[in-house]
């Protein structure tokens, strides 16, 4: 067993916060050894970070610490690995590392023998946490439709995705629940005893963050559960009567668990293979288990097994078979790929194939016109934000429609024309406040769909601004449609749409935008209100733009709400048109006395401007998520 050293000649004190035993090789059936022939492979994973503390004589030194130290092991193909150890030993660490997500590790990572970088791990492997990340408004079978196109691409044809989708489904054991939508995880989940099997069944509601990444199976690849305590007796119940899925164990996956191994948790007869923490103070976390091992049970069948159960880390739930009492791990489950293939005629896809595939599996386009896809569907199944803007802008062009009315050619009138513009350029940029937490939801499945390269972030932010662009428009239609004729608006009601139309993408820009830097929903609210407020007071309404002071001057160049604004009264009283016959008020003079241009075909440039400030945002909201976006656990 390694322990604890003094690295570089004994100069520093080095902590290993996690270290392990050297796993026992597997043993077949009948007790003889089994070499190991195929799996994931590890040695010598070293981790060190630099910790600052405070010395004897009260100052800050620092010490380098090994939260990894010389881990060496293996995660046998068709078995389910635990890495046991109590919390704070390193568990979640040392799968950040099988997964490609320390940049400063030392050591080997090997699948089937070959080596595999941080790059290609990531693109042949799925790293499920426990929160559910995903789409709740998809159904489970399209959640995992959507991830083949993605992780495919098109060198799959449809068909032949579609029946790999559902021959995976029932791989995972559902098949009964394929149709219905992920958010309705109720109908899910059970609360009964575990005797029955389809309560079981019943509680893959967790089951379906682990099917949507395991269209991964398919391709031979590793899949990474961290710690979860959900489903439970799910787990418990197959462990006790030996089941074991059968046949995701023959496509020859390599899977590890970290669990917390306390004296009511799991325990490690109840998973083939596992590794234990060093530092493990549990009493159940120093047996090592082999393949062969089944769970000992005495006449009425229980399992004498002193640790309860185990957190769900099962890769699907197998339908039992009457026929079947025990399934015992045997000699072919640690076969790779291509000698089960040349042994059972079975196909496999091994890590060479996967080495190389392009680092998208899609083409530009292909990505742009599958995450679009997705937007619509997801749309379609929550109408609820689009139609609240929506009936946002029509309740309120009709409040507008009514309250100013056909405005009479004097002073009032010009009054309640300015006072009419202002607000529909407020109403117009509050309006899509409500996309703050709907992007916040998203970004979690995006840091975990990006993270193994299923489509470029560019492709992301195209498809998002493509799908929302006839939404936007029918919004600006509605609103311009009940409020032109009704107060009678002067001037181009085209030139009217569009800037309505610039308006909403411009500030649906920067909603997003802000949405991809804050943590929460709640900064994200007041961040964007507290912009917008800005926005709102240098606009040039309360000061015109000329009378700013010259160090504000510049938030009235970034205020989005000043080129709609200035636009939108270029084009009701651009020319020589009388307003007001005492005193008499044309057009152009109540533009001059705004300090606004009466330029005829500069208000067109407020578009342009608005426009190129929506692109700005969408540019730096690309910026965000291709750089500061990183599927890091928190």
């Amino acid at each position: 067993m390694a322990q604890p050293n003094h690295r570089y000649g004994g100069h520093r004190d080095l902590e290993a916060v996690i270290d392990m035993d050297q796993p026992e090789m597997p043993t077949a059936k009948g007790g003889s050894r089994v070499s190991f022939t195929g799996g994931l492979e590890f040695t010598s994973l070293t981790y060190t970070v630099v910790k600052k503390q405070r010395g004897v004589g009260g100052e800050w030194e620092k010490k380098d610490v090994d939260l990894l130290h010389e881990i060496t092991g293996y995660a046998p193909k068709g078995c389910v690995t635990a890495v046991m150890g109590p919390s704070g030993a390193g568990k979640s660490t040392f799968l950040d590392a099988l997964a490609g997500r320390i940049s400063s590790l030392d050591g080997r990572v090997a699948l089937d023998g070959v080596e595999m970088s941080p790059s290609v791990i990531k693109r042949s492997s799925a790293y499920v946490m426990q929160d559910d990340r995903l789409f709740p408004m998809l159904t489970v079978y399209e959640t995992l439709l959507f991830a083949a196109d993605f992780r495919l691409g098109s060198a799959v044809s449809p068909s032949d995705k579609k029946l790999r989708v559902d021959n995976l489904i029932e791989q995972l054991g559902l098949t009964l629940l394929d149709h219905l939508i992920i958010l309705a995880r109720g109908q899910l989940m059970y609360s009964g005893g575990p005797k029955e099997v389809t309560a079981h069944l019943g509680r893959m509601g967790r089951k379906v963050p682990k099917g949507e990444n395991s269209i991964e199976h398919l391709l031979d690849v590793i899949q990474e559960y961290d710690q979860s305590e959900f489903g439970v007796n799910a787990l418990a119940e197959f462990c006790l009567t030996g089941l074991k899925p059968r046949k995701l164990a023959a496509e020859g996956i390599s899977t590890v668990s970290s669990i917390p191994p306390t004296p009511v948790g799991p325990g490690g007869e109840d998973f083939d293979h596992s590794l234990r923490s060093q530092h493990s103070k549990s009493p159940w976390s120093g047996a090592q288990f082999t393949p062969s091992r089944r769970p000992r049970k005495d006449q009425s069948g229980k399992s004498q097994n002193p640790p309860r159960y185990g957190p769900e880390i099962v890769m699907g739930t197998p339908t039992p078979l009457s026929s079947i009492s025990v399934y015992t791990v045997n000699e072919a489950d640690y076969l790779s790929p291509a000698q089960r293939a040349s042994a059972t005629g079975a196909p496999g896809v091994g890590i060479n194939a996967l080495g190389h595939r392009g680092k998208f599996a899609n083409s530009y386009a292909a990505e742009v016109w599958v995450l679009m896809r997705r937007n619509f569907t997801n749309i379609w199944r929550t109408p609820e934000l689009f139609l609240s803007r929506l009936m946002v802008l029509t309740v309120m062009g009709f409040l507008m429609a009514t309250m100013f009315i056909k405005p009479k050619d004097n002073t009032q009138g010009i009054t309640n024309r300015l006072s009419f513009f202002i607000f529909t350029v407020c109403v117009f940029f509050f309006s899509s406040n409500d996309a703050v937490p709907a992007f916040i939801q998203e970004r979690f499945i995006f840091i975990r769909e990006t993270s193994h390269n299923a489509y470029r972030a560019s492709a992301y932010v195209v498809a998002g601004v493509i799908t929302y662009l006839p939404f936007l428009l029918l919004q600006s239609a509605a609103y311009a449609l009940i409020t032109w004729w009704a107060i009678g608006l002067h001037g181009q009601f085209v030139y009217f749409l569009v800037m309505l139309y610039a308006s909403l993408l411009s500030t649906n820009s920067f909603v997003v935008f802000i949405s991809s830097i804050v943590p929460n929903f709640i900064l994200g609210y007041a961040a964007v209100i507290a912009f917008t407020a800005l926005f709102f007071l240098f606009c040039g309404y309360f000061v015109d733009s000329h009378s700013i002071p010259q160090g504000w001057k510049w938030m009235n160049t970034v205020s989005t709400m000043k080129y709609p604004y200035e636009g939108l009264l270029m084009n009701e009283f651009g020319g020589t048109r009388n307003f007001s016959s005492n005193p008499p008020l044309d057009g152009n003079a109540i533009l001059e006395n705004l300090t606004i241009s009466v330029v005829k075909d500069r208000k067109w440039r407020m578009v342009l401007y608005l426009l190129g400030w929506a692109v700005f945002y969408r540019v730096l909201f690309y910026l965000v998520l291709r750089f500061a976006s990183k599927n890091k656990r928190k």
